[in-house]
């Protein structure tokens, strides 16, 4: 096993280790409070109740500093529905509600205008933006679609997209002979291996993850290549509708394993038919990805 594969199997904690159940995929991704009772958006005390009031123990569990908190569950309640389109955010209101500075409200609603969620014009104030104008490939809208009331067209739509870039990414990567990615995609086809004998699913997201973003790479279409975060990120939201990729199998580590092989020896007709078999929707689950439209 080479020194990357062995790093990167020893870097999941054993506590984590373990394979998703069926329920566990549609877990609200965020914050739990003691004894485990799920942390949704908290109503709001004051005159507005469609803004929660954050606490600060369960925003804080992501990880990141108060703005990314707030830019996280003001987001979230964007893109839920809670703050409807048009609907005026004052930035002192925010402030008070959330017990941050004006500093971190003003920050946290940059971000967010950067994401399209919100717009900020003088004489007009901030205010909620309709869904076309969101960045709806930012990873982390992506993230929060697929999380909640718009969860089912997200998994869907990033299944579909995913079956337009990866196939393609596949084939031409096997045109490129860049033996240290293709090294790369060997040994995180061996580190899934490890990480299904040992029922580790963390690690084989990891692993998984990792094989699409450098296939991807190795393709050598740098638009392609801006695209890669959109698979890291349906990767990390998979559920529904279900492929390949969603579940650590046998069937799924064969896949990956002769799109490796495919891509060491230049057969791009094959490192794309198997790309295509490995995003191919699981028929007992809703219908083969993609179906035709009907207009």
């Amino acid at each position: 096993m080479s020194t990357l594969a062995h790093t990167m199997m020893t870097s999941a904690r054993p506590a984590d280790s373990g394979l998703a159940g069926p329920g566990e995929l549609d877990r609200y991704p965020y914050a739990e409070a003691p004894g485990g009772d799920r942390v949704g958006p908290p109503a709001w005390d004051g005159p507005d109740p469609e803004l929660g009031r954050v606490g600060r123990r369960a925003a804080g569990s992501r990880g990141r500093g108060l703005h990314g908190q707030l830019v996280q569950q003001l987001g979230q309640m964007i893109v839920s529905g809670d703050l409807g389109a048009d609907r005026p955010l004052v930035p002192e209101e925010i402030g008070q509600r959330f017990e941050v500075s004006r500093t971190v409200v003003r920050e946290s609603l940059r971000v967010l205008e950067a994401k399209g969620l919100v717009s900020a014009r003088p004489n007009v104030g901030t205010r909620v933006r309709p869904v076309s104008d969101w960045n709806l490939l930012d990873p982390d809208i992506i993230e929060w679609r697929a999380f909640g009331p718009q969860r089912d067209d997200q998994r869907r739509e990033l299944c579909e997209l995913r079956w337009t870039i990866e196939p393609l990414a596949a084939r031409l990567a096997a045109g490129h002979g860049r033996e240290d990615i293709q090294q790369r995609l060997a040994d995180m086809v061996e580190i899934m291996g490890h990480a299904l004998a040992q029922g580790d699913g963390i690690t084989f997201s990891r692993a998984d993850t990792e094989f699409h973003t450098l296939l991807i790479q190795l393709a050598g279409n740098r638009m392609l290549e801006h695209l890669s975060g959109i698979v890291s990120s349906a990767l990390q939201v998979s559920g529904g509708p279900v492929t390949g990729c969603d579940r650590p199998t046998e069937v799924a580590l064969a896949h990956h394993a002769r799109i490796a092989e495919a891509l060491a020896t230049g057969d791009a007709h094959v490192a794309e038919s198997a790309m295509r078999q490995l995003l191919t929707v699981h028929p007992e689950v809703e219908r083969v990805v993609p179906a035709p439209r009907e207009h």
